[in-house]
């Protein structure tokens, strides 16, 4: 191909790619990415593909797209078709292939699409997906003639998820399921089929237009529906998904809402007790709790950054059974394979709730109660969101009765608990939160917080 390509600025992320169809996100450039994704492969000494789409609008379009983008470098493609991502990832996982590639909006408007990418085994994220740009600009294309197959792995997914469900002597759980009309919902369907209990879906027809409510379950105001739905149906908790079927949001039968490092805390007791030990591993946004829980059923707790890519490569790096965020990305390598699988997590948390013979309700109780602020977004130019971070580091440097730890942004813990502050890697934004024990403690956090924010000239946002 004669001459380059330049896409917009905005699509190429540091965790994947993604952007609004067709303005910033066409299947021109989508093709352009299978040539450059595939010449990479090709020249990495890679040759076959898995490729997999959600159910918006747009994917079918892009999917075509990018199948035709890598065949003509000489990369064979097997396309497993609609499903959540996970299934793309379970496909790279047991099939002979190299590469995945999973066109996907998540849990963004339905207007968004792009792509989440996995090369070898490994999550293809931030240097990589630059390098992925400046191919294109170059029009550095390899050519060749790869072939297609198609292949059929739902069943096979779903199997290997029921694989996993070991029933205690608890009574049946009558659970409550959201998949709010996103990729999951077929897959969703089918696993309910093949578990015991009682099993009521909403919004399993997967549809692109999202006419339930926005599949974004860590956003409180989405899981309405699900709360309603557990109260008035008497049921023992309740269970949602984003969009693409790779986070998980979750309510107790009373209707409170586990943050994922509750869930965590939860998932934890049945690994550790099979792995005394083992590092589990949560990002920084993740409340003190969890390391203190951990710690107490015997684990290493270690924090690490946010972002579903790094927390991939750091299990891998220290050999961690389980990980997770804030976000409800949460990742088993205990029985598993160490992606981030929304519809496992499930599985696996039935499991213990049956086999713990108490509640989820119970078990909730159990946690120390803290009290926080939610996750904060505020904008911050892009051109300045770091600097701050670096400037707020710089003044704590010297500050006595802190521990500051930096791995990503700044968290400042003290005797009053802690406050976070790090720069979005997606967006111009700043992210904050603080956590303390007493409502004194975290007023105090917060005026921390604003001093901080204030003295790098950024105007702090309502902390209430």
């Amino acid at each position: 191909m004669a001459g380059g390509h330049q896409f917009d600025p905005t699509i190429l992320r540091e965790y994947d790619i993604r952007g609004i169809v067709p303005d910033t996100l066409a299947p021109e450039d989508v093709n352009i990415i299978g040539r450059a994704f595939g010449s990479i492969m090709v020249e990495r000494g890679f040759k076959t593909a898995a490729v997999g789409y959600d159910g918006r609008l747009s994917s079918p379009q892009l999917e075509a797209a990018l199948v035709g983008g890598l065949v003509s470098t000489g990369v064979d493609v097997t396309k497993i078709g609609r499903g959540p991502t996970p299934m793309l990832y379970y496909a790279q996982t047991t099939l002979p292939t190299d590469a995945g590639l999973m066109i996907t909006g998540s849990h963004n408007p339905p207007d968004y699409n792009g792509i989440k990418l996995v090369l070898d085994g490994k999550p293809f994220f931030a240097d990589d997906i630059r390098w992925l740009g400046e191919c294109a600009g170059r029009g550095d294309f390899t050519i060749g003639e790869g072939k297609v197959t198609e292949k059929a792995v739902l069943s096979d997914y779903v199997a290997r998820l029921l694989s996993d469900y070991e029933p205690g002597g608890g009574a049946p759980l009558k659970v409550a399921w959201d998949a709010g009309n996103g990729a999951a919902g077929e897959a969703l369907t089918r696993l309910c089929e093949g578990l015991p209990g009682s099993h009521i879906l909403l919004n399993e027809d997967i549809d692109g237009t999202f006419p339930a409510h926005h599949p974004d379950p860590t956003v409180e105001s989405n899981l309405q529906q699900l709360k309603d739905t557990v109260a008035t149906q008497g049921c023992d908790l309740g269970i949602a998904f984003d969009g693409d079927g790779d986070r998980i949001g979750v309510i107790d039968g009373r209707g409170r809402v586990l943050w994922g490092d509750q869930l965590m805390v939860i998932l934890a007791a049945e690994v550790l007790a099979d792995q005394p030990g083992a590092t589990i591993i949560a990002d920084v946004k993740s409340s003190r709790v969890f390391f203190d829980e951990i710690t107490r059923l015997g684990g290493k707790p270690l924090m690490w950054k946010t972002g579903h890519s790094h927390i991939k490569n750091k299990m891998a790096e220290v050999g961690s059974p389980l990980a997770g965020e804030m976000s409800a990305h949460i990742f088993f390598k205990h029985r598993y394979y160490g992606y981030d699988d929304a519809l496992y997590v499930a599985v696996r948390l039935l499991s213990a709730v049956n086999r713990s013979g108490e509640s989820l309700a119970v078990s909730y109780d159990r946690l120390p109660v803290m009290v926080n602020t939610p996750e904060l977004r505020f904008d911050c130019p892009e051109d300045r969101k770091f600097k701050v971070i670096e400037e707020v580091k710089a003044r704590l440097h010297s500050a006595e009765g802190v521990s500051v730890y930096d791995i990503d942004g700044v968290r400042v813990e003290n005797d009053d608990g802690w406050w976070l502050l790090r720069a979005s890697n997606t967006q111009a934004v700043l992210v904050a939160r603080c956590e303390s024990d007493t409502a004194q403690g975290l007023e105090r956090l917060k005026d921390q917080l604003r001093a901080a924010l204030t003295e790098s000239g950024i105007e702090p946002p309502n902390l209430d």
